[in-house]
């Protein structure tokens, strides 16, 4: 699993199509190896992120819960605050 890739189910307000998108292209990066294909391979790796967002938005679209939406400064901020106890002489940014 790619660290980079957020949970982006069931928060306020909803993933957007960047967000998707954005998620896919880490995954597809992940899996090939490449950060940039070459030119060769750039027709299907820009593919392989279309399905994936589709695919993505499906399952997003598709999903059921009774929980509460989270709110993503919530989520960020408690993020922040294991990044502190994880690492506690860094310096954590408010990014």
């Amino acid at each position: 699993m790619c660290r980079n890739i957020k949970t982006l189910y069931n928060f306020e307000p909803p993933a957007t199509e960047d967000e998707l998108r954005a998620a896919a292209t880490q995954y597809v990066r992940k899996i090939s190896g490449f950060t940039k294909p070459s030119q060769a391979n750039a027709e299907a790796f820009e593919a392989a992120i279309e399905q994936v967002t589709a695919a993505s938005k499906l399952l997003m679209d598709s999903l059921v819960t009774s929980a509460a939406p989270r709110d993503r400064e919530v989520e960020a901020e408690k993020a922040r605050e294991r990044s502190r106890h994880r690492f506690p002489a860094a310096v954590v940014s408010g990014n």
